[in-house]
């Protein structure tokens, strides 16, 4: 029992290690003011959309597109119905898009699905001669100065720049709030802090852009693992891209009700991270003193807490089982695994109930499922372990996840507003 005890302790001081820097970000996020933007120019843009059998809400994605104070002079909608069988690309035509249809189902996945869109513009486009790309989900809905606040920040030189994610139903249920509060945390105190202390920010999946420079450089989006976002991200931290985040510049997504959905999801999430972290973990170690903290942050994203997690699993369980079978008393051994649930649930009602204080106004739902959320946001955390478990012995494929959550954004704060007054 005692070797146990030491190994597990051993474990949380290597957590400790890793991590313990990312409490420093949250008064960093506080209290450092943001920078003040220079004078912006108009820089002409490519907005990209990757849309699978999309049609119950690609239409708020392109309308809100289309209501952005930014100058319509100085971007284009462009919609690559990836595989469908309904009728996403007529709407994307008559919404005004220039709309391009993919059927591969060999390559498949959003990665391919984008590769295939700059082709297309690339070779269709070119007089164009777009400084810059956007890339949306289908499901995505913008504030109305969206584009506006991200050409702030890459007018200052940022080549490529992620937004402030938030969600269309948080207040759905448990499930939908833990994804939801997690992206806001990723936003607030993860890229917001960075962003102040000159570190890399990280790419989201969706609501970032980037330079013709940098996909030029790429040789076109040449990212295909199943988490495409840190790949491009990961290979262009390595490279000294400066990556900025822009707290202004306000997305909603739509985030999965049922656990099913959110296990294949996080599923794929967790397969992607390991996946980038065998293409590009070595990379990242040899570039942490040339290229700074940016390379070590993103290591830790990525890596360590899936290792530790793993290894803890695996020891725990093999202890436990042969202490059953030896017929030695497993209550120490009970006690001490009730005592390292306890401290992590601590920590991330912690690190919940901190974002959802300082994102109150922003969390769109009634007050009373706001503070009961927070609650259940550390057990929802903590089903990312048998997750991220499963990941490593499972084949995981992409495949998409339906979206039916169709309104806008003045409609999803007008239902936030309406759901307090009535708490």
């Amino acid at each position: 029992m005692q070797a146990i005890n030491i190994f597990n302790a051993v474990i949380s001081i290597l957590f400790l290690l890793c991590y313990s820097y990312q409490m420093f970000y949250i008064p960093i996020a506080l209290f450092i003011k943001n920078k003040k933007h220079t004078k912006a120019k108009n820089n002409r843009y490519g907005v990209l959309i990757s849309a699978r059998n999309e049609e119950k809400v690609l239409g708020n994605l392109l309308d809100s597109l289309k209501s952005q104070t930014y100058d319509k002079r100085y971007f284009d909608i462009f919609v690559i119905a990836d595989n469908c069988t309904d009728s996403t690309a007529d709407i994307a035509r008559e919404k005004g898009a220039y709309v391009y249809e993919r059927f591969n189902k060999v390559q498949v996945g959003k990665g391919y699905a984008l590769d295939t869109l700059l082709t297309h513009i690339h070779t269709d486009h070119k007089d164009k001669n777009y400084d810059g790309f956007f890339v949306f989900d289908a499901d995505n809905v913008l504030e109305e100065d969206y584009i506006a606040q991200m050409n702030k920040v890459f007018s200052e030189g940022y080549e490529i720049v992620t937004g402030y994610r938030n969600s269309k139903n948080y207040g759905d249920n448990w499930i939908s709030a833990g994804n939801a509060l997690w992206f806001m945390r990723e936003s607030r105190y993860l890229n917001g802090a960075r962003m102040k202390l000159g570190v890399a920010s990280m790419v989201g999946g969706t609501g970032f852009m980037f330079s013709k420079r940098v996909i030029k450089e790429c040789g076109g989006w040449k990212f295909f693992t199943l988490t495409e976002d840190l790949e491009f991200t990961a290979h262009n931290i390595i490279k000294g891209v400066k990556c900025g985040y822009c707290p202004n510049a306000v997305l909603y997504d739509e985030q999965p009700v049922k656990f099913s959905q959110s296990w294949k999801q996080r599923m794929r999430w967790s397969k992607g991270y390991l996946q980038v972290a065998g293409k590009y973990g070595g990379r990242l170690i040899k570039n942490m003193f040339r290229r700074g903290f940016s390379c070590y942050d993103l290591l830790m994203g990525i890596m360590p807490a899936y290792i530790l997690t793993f290894v803890s699993v695996i020891f725990n369980t093999a202890a436990f089982a042969g202490m059953v079978i030896g017929g030695k008393d497993v209550m120490p051994m009970v006690l001490s695994a009730l005592n390292s649930f306890g401290n992590m649930c601590l920590t991330m009602f912690i690190v919940g109930a901190i974002t959802t204080v300082t994102e109150w106004k922003r969390i769109q739902c009634g007050s009373v499922k706001k503070i009961l959320f927070a609650f259940t946001f550390p057990f929802f955390m903590l089903t990312y372990i048998p997750v991220s478990f499963a990941a490593v012995f499972s084949k995981v494929q992409w495949s998409p996840i339906e979206h039916t959550v169709s309104v806008n954004a003045k409609q999803i704060k007008a239902k936030g507003k309406t759901k307090q007054k009535d708490a």
